[in-house]
């Protein structure tokens, strides 16, 4: 598993666990699939921003895999 502070290691089709904006002070993750890759900098100390399948957006906390 790896952190989500880096962008290249993020891309369409990889399932993470993100933290949405409402849920930062309590550190609950939501888990899916990345949509859409919406930070810019190469790295990111609170995560890369991304967008769910679902049309979730939230900040990449871990890895978990490839589900393509």
């Amino acid at each position: 598993m790896n952190n989500g502070q880096t962008r290249k290691h993020i891309y369409p089709g990889l399932e993470v666990d993100i933290v949405l904006k409402q849920d930062q002070r309590t550190g609950k993750t939501t888990r899916g699939i990345v949509k859409d890759i919406l930070t810019n900098s190469p790295n990111h100390p609170h995560g890369i921003k991304v967008r769910l399948q679902d049309g979730q957006v939230g900040r990449v906390k871990t890895i978990l895999g490839n589900q393509q």
